[in-house]
């Protein structure tokens, strides 16, 4: 049996690789490719069964009620997910409980496997801090990887009980440190010829742990893409980040 697919954001960089890989998968269909004015009711009468949202932080929350209210599983790879998007995500899954969504931050499996690493090591060490890099045309910062990783770095050493990264700056006018996420740092580069970019640096005195993913090609996205797709309607409600549907013990 196949899946019935369609794509919001089609004509962007990410949503027409998507195209293609769906197109080419042969359990999935792309039946609909919905992109900038066009109408989302052409996601409905296609008989779509699982929506790609691939838009602009300013246009997925409207897009993704409209998805669960209609009853259509949805996998996001648009950044900008607050924990008070997610919260309100849940609140319209409320009512519909055989909807899932998958909010994935990075579709590539070595983004995931980077993140995951970074939790495991915070524990150990003092301090730790985010360097993203992504091409120039990206609309938002931090990065959703970035934003993603700090949250979970944080959590990993409150768990551990660690005590705040050591930092006796005390002046920084022009906002040179970055932003803090949860207490750890995170700077965003923009440049042209840079796809998506991320290192994880952890330090301790005399010794310095570097973790660093690159993606080179949007085509890295495309198995970690997929394979949410295949997976969101057997996940009801709100499921966020690939690593959940990897086995990683």
């Amino acid at each position: 049996m196949t899946t019935r697919v369609g794509v919001v954001g089609a004509s962007g960089r990410m949503g027409s690789q998507a195209c293609r890989a769906i197109e080419a998968a042969p359990d999935l269909e792309l039946v609909a490719a919905v992109g900038r004015g066009d109408p989302l009711e052409r996601l409905v009468e296609a008989g779509t069964q699982v929506v790609v949202e691939l838009t602009r932080p300013d246009a997925v929350m409207g897009n993704l009620r409209w998805c669960v209210e209609r009853g259509l599983h949805a996998v996001v790879g648009t950044s900008g997910f607050t924990p008070e998007r997610l919260d309100e995500v849940r609140r319209w899954l409320g009512p519909s409980p055989d909807v899932g969504v998958v909010v994935v931050p990075n579709f590539s499996v070595g983004a995931v496997l980077m993140m995951r690493f970074a939790e495991q090591a915070a524990r150990f060490y003092e301090s730790v801090e985010i360097v993203e890099l992504h091409h120039a045309r990206k609309a938002d910062a931090p990065s959703g990887t970035a934003l993603r990783t700090a949250e979970r770095v944080a959590a990993a050493r409150a768990r551990a009980g660690s005590g705040p990264v050591p930092d006796a700056t005390r002046d920084d006018p022009y906002g040179a440190r970055g932003a803090s996420i949860e207490g750890v740092r995170v700077h965003a580069v923009r440049l042209p010829g840079l796809v998506a970019h991320q290192e994880v640096l952890l330090g301790s005195v005399g010794e310095l742990l570097t973790l660093r993913h690159d993606s080179f090609d949007r085509s890295s996205f495309m198995p970690g893409l997929l394979l949410a797709v295949r997976e969101v309607a057997g996940r009801p409600g709100l499921t966020v980040g690939l690593e959940h549907l990897l086995d990683l013990g």
